[in-house]
């Protein structure tokens, strides 16, 4: 500890000594402004002691009683006993119109403070309710947004199905219109709708073809009971030489750089090709 204490004594006059250098420095730089100085003391000497001379001269003219220029007349007369009085009359009169004033404005200053308490007292009794009426206009703007956001949708509803009931009773005429056109078709023999005319060509069409598919059936079986008991009914797919002479053999097609080949079945993916245009040929 007393180590510490005479290093903390060592820094201390370190720091001292380098203060008292950095001012010895100063003073040391600031010796040839010397007689420079002391040159601008001596004048400022000079300057005072001429500027003594002058206020002390100045004094003299000022208490001297003969010097005119020190006074001035002011004109004007002294009024006198009489004109006081009434000055001091007329001023009196003043003071107490201006006390009069001052009491009424005391009076409706206490009557606006008692006005002012009473004012003060009722707001805060009031705060309570104001606050509590606030709660409810609150509460009354919440419901009446909620309402008028329901009366909104509502209304919106109302349109739409107005709408609804618009196209509905146009659909509802434009039926009847149809019903009596077909009812006067029909009573003048003819079919009552080209839907109605279609669907009965359909529906002939589709006898007449199952009339024609049953026939085929029965002479198909008249057929086959005629065929001999030795003839063999097969599934198997024709041959392509079925119905061509050996001597003339296969075709070959495109001139027969190629060998023949059988045509692959058709597949679903056909419905996705698009049937191509055939440019007119012009002659």
């Amino acid at each position: 500890t007393a180590i510490r204490e005479k290093e903390e004594d060592i820094r201390m006059l370190n720091l001292e000594l380098a203060e008292v250098q950095r001012q010895i420095e100063v003073v040391r730089r600031q010796i040839p402004e010397v007689p420079v100085l002391a040159k601008k003391l001596v004048g400022l000497k000079n300057m005072l002691e001429a500027e003594k001379l002058k206020v002390k001269k100045l004094s003299e003219e000022l208490e001297n009683p003969s010097n005119e220029k020190r006074w001035r007349d002011l004109g004007g007369d002294d009024p006198d006993q009489e004109a006081l009085q009434a000055k001091i009359q007329v001023l009196d009169e003043r003071l107490n119109n201006k006390k009069e004033a001052l009491l009424e404005k005391e009076l409706v200053l206490e009557e606006v403070s008692n006005l002012a308490d009473k004012l003060r007292k009722q707001a805060l009794e009031g705060r309570q309710d104001t606050l509590e009426l606030a709660e409810k206009v609150n509460s009354f703007q919440t419901k009446i947004k909620e309402l008028t956001r329901k009366m909104m949708a509502t209304v919106s509803e109302l349109s739409m199905y107005q709408a609804t009931a618009l196209k509905l009773k146009q659909q509802r005429e434009e039926k009847e219109e149809i019903l009596d056109k077909a009812r006067e078709l029909l009573m003048a023999g003819e079919a009552p709708t080209e839907d109605a005319d279609r669907e009965w060509y359909r529906l002939e069409r589709d006898r007449i073809r199952r009339e024609q598919e049953r026939e085929v059936r029965k002479q198909k079986a008249q057929f086959e009971s005629s065929v001999p008991i030795l003839a063999t009914r097969t599934t198997a797919e024709p041959r392509p030489n079925a119905y061509i002479a050996d001597e003339l053999g296969l075709p070959k097609p495109y001139g027969g750089r190629f060998t023949p080949f059988k045509p692959s079945d058709l597949g679903s993916n056909l419905r996705h090709i698009k049937k191509p245009e055939l440019p007119e040929v012009e002659f």
